[in-house]
């Protein structure tokens, strides 16, 4: 069995199209249901705000990995000096189910989300509306952060611009050299949003607050899932995508809320599969995409699968006793 440390998978090269290729892959075995994914129980004690998620799945496909991601959310963590979030992954062998890694990393967490993403942008950029975008981020922990660096890669010359905020003042010394003159760290959510054809949510927000008609072409990538107004309904009901309806329509996302008070159904979204078969060819040229992924087990496991394969060939880890 090899364990994987933070450490180990920093010490892999980063590299988001091999990492997006994984999430495609896995996306396809969704299509063609080679997959089991069951829906995530959520822990809860003591404070409320706290909760530890269990995230079982197999996929299929030439990913053929099965497994386990327990993940613990505590928000005030940040004013104890130590990260909000923690996750292990446990790969089991598909024929056997004998444990072959652990993984302790929140590096991989940061991964998946920002590739699931990347996958998005790609087939976004793929329609041709746009020669060169503009970013906007808003929240700019690990997850934002892993989010600059993915679209720097993957747009290349097509990235104009990217517009920063976060609540916490941002330095621009945290930016990498190559990157800080496309960079402006703007005064608020507002300046990242209004001229950004792509827009993505990287915060820890509890309550919605964005309520502004998003710009025309644009997509958004509500990561963080809690930060638009139903308000903003109207605007993009002709364009919103899923990773996964049963997953996401709870715990307060946006499309509950969307659901409860706009009536929302699954007939009305698209799950993310369908992305790779020209749903997004089918919208109109102006019509803003909204993307709303709460976070699936299967691309844990293509991430943890494919970081296990690089450490494989690079001789990274340690070895345990079993």
């Amino acid at each position: 069995m090899i364990y994987l440390g933070d450490k180990n998978i920093k010490d892999i090269t980063l590299n988001w199209e091999q990492n997006i290729r994984a999430i495609a892959s896995a996306t396809q075995c969704i299509k063609a249901k080679d997959i089991a994914q069951p829906i995530k129980p959520y822990l809860r004690y003591g404070n409320r705000k706290n909760r530890i998620i269990a995230m079982p799945a197999f996929v299929g496909g030439k990913i053929n990995r099965s497994g386990i991601k327990w993940i613990a959310s505590f928000p005030e963590n940040t004013k104890k000096g130590i990260a909000r979030a923690h996750s292990v992954i446990i790969l089991n062998d598909v024929e056997t189910g004998q444990p072959v890694s652990v993984i302790n990393s929140g590096s991989i967490s940061a991964i998946r989300t920002a590739s699931v993403s990347g996958l998005m942008i790609k087939k976004f950029m793929e329609l041709k509306r746009h020669e060169r975008v503009k970013v906007g981020i808003i929240g700019f922990g690990p997850i934002g952060q892993y989010h600059l660096d993915m679209c720097s890669e993957l747009l290349g010359d097509a990235l104009e611009e990217v517009m920063l905020f976060d609540l916490k003042s941002i330095s621009i010394d945290t930016i990498s050299a190559a990157l800080q003159e496309k960079v402006t760290i703007v005064n608020s959510w507002e300046e990242a949003y209004g001229n950004a054809d792509i827009f993505i949510t990287c915060t820890v927000s509890k309550e919605p607050y964005i309520n502004l008609k998003p710009k025309e072409s644009s997509l958004h990538l509500n990561v963080s899932l809690r930060d638009y107004k139903t308000d903003v309904f109207p605007w993009f009901s002709g364009g919103i995508i899923v990773d996964d309806w049963n997953e996401v329509c709870r715990e307060n996302t946006d499309i509950e809320m969307f659901h409860k008070v706009h009536r929302l159904t699954k007939n009305e979204v698209k799950p993310i599969q369908d992305v790779l078969h020209g749903y997004l060819d089918t919208l109109d040229k102006g019509q803003p995409i909204m993307f709303n992924p709460m976070g699936m087990a299967v691309f844990d496991m293509a991430i943890a699968g494919h970081y296990l394969n690089l450490a494989k060939e690079t001789n990274t880890g340690v070895l345990l006793d079993t």
